[in-house]
């Protein structure tokens, strides 16, 4: 089985990786702060000190990163996969970023040999620990078909979207999408609410009506419990990506737009602390001037 390196090891990407772990591959993992690697270590990863020490080490190079900037850094910083003088190749990017950032690291590292797919998982940290992550991935279809028994490892769904960055678009998408949905499932909620109609019926109402979906329900879920995760949101991130690309295409975006300033509000306010859940419960607690638990 292959070597493979992974760069990013924190919430999504130590499950990630992990899971490869499980399915017997060796890794060399490296992070900015190796401490979240210690974990992977002890499963039996090697830690790299740099992402140009993981390529020399491994026929493969995955990453889950942060932003723009970090995955800048991993392709075409100091000690960046650029600098490489052997060993792997061939990287797939994971991280949460725009198509631009990838397409010209793409341009870069093409010129040194690299060949490059962009991907994107759907999904929280536990659903990465369980390896049931919606996987799309673009660029070079001999790659994405190469490695398929690398990417089952870390995915229930797996599908190619075409040509490089798209993948990214696609993440984007769903943000777009999703933030739009959690916004309006919370603020018809609270103007049910208002009317005397308690959330648990709501939710029950959608479970039985055509609007019925695994989201809605894992929304809802926690709609009702209150019991938000406390961690930063990815979502605003996101949706801004989204947004930044519809007005270079000049495609207009009202309602994603709408969303993009709500979850503003939230964040002026200090009230981001959660997953996107608890920030949009959060938000309309606020501007409805109702008290809402907090877990």
């Amino acid at each position: 089985m292959k070597t493979i390196g992974f760069i990013g090891t924190g919430g999504m990407g130590a499950g990630m990786a992990a899971n490869l772990i499980k399915a017997g591959y060796k890794l060399v993992v490296n992070d900015l702060e190796p401490s979240r690697a210690k974990g992977l270590e002890g499963q039996g990863a090697r830690f790299a000190n740099s992402p140009k020490a993981v390529a020399e080490s491994c026929e493969l190079v995955l990453s889950m990163l942060p932003n723009n900037d970090a995955v800048k850094a991993v392709a075409v910083g100091e000690g960046g996969l650029v600098e490489a003088a052997s060993g792997a190749k061939a990287w797939i990017d994971f991280s949460s970023i725009d198509k631009k950032t990838i397409v010209e690291a793409g341009e870069v590292l093409g010129g040194k040999g690299w060949t490059i797919v962009d991907a994107s998982a759907g999904g929280v940290e536990e659903v990465a620990a369980a390896g049931q992550l919606a996987l799309w991935f673009s660029g070079p279809k001999a790659l994405f078909d190469e490695n398929q028994p690398v990417f089952k490892p870390m995915g229930k769904s797996i599908l190619h979207v075409g040509e490089l960055g798209n993948a990214k678009l696609v993440k984007n998408a769903m943000a777009m999408l999703a933030a739009v949905q959690h916004l309006s499932l919370v603020e018809v909620g609270s103007w049910l609410k208002k009317g005397g109609l308690d959330e648990a019926t709501f939710k029950t109402i959608l479970e039985n009506s055509q609007q019925d979906s695994i989201a809605m329900r894992r929304i809802m879920e926690i709609v009702v419990s209150r019991d938000f995760k406390p961690r930063k949101s990815w979502m605003p991130k996101d949706v801004g990506f989204g947004l930044d690309m519809a007005r270079e295409m000049e495609v207009p975006m009202p309602f994603v737009g709408l969303a993009s300033q709500m979850f503003a509000i939230a964040q002026a306010m200090g009230q981001d602390g959660y997953e996107a859940t608890g920030l949009a419960c959060n938000v309309y607690d606020a501007i409805t001037g109702a008290k809402g638990k907090r877990s």
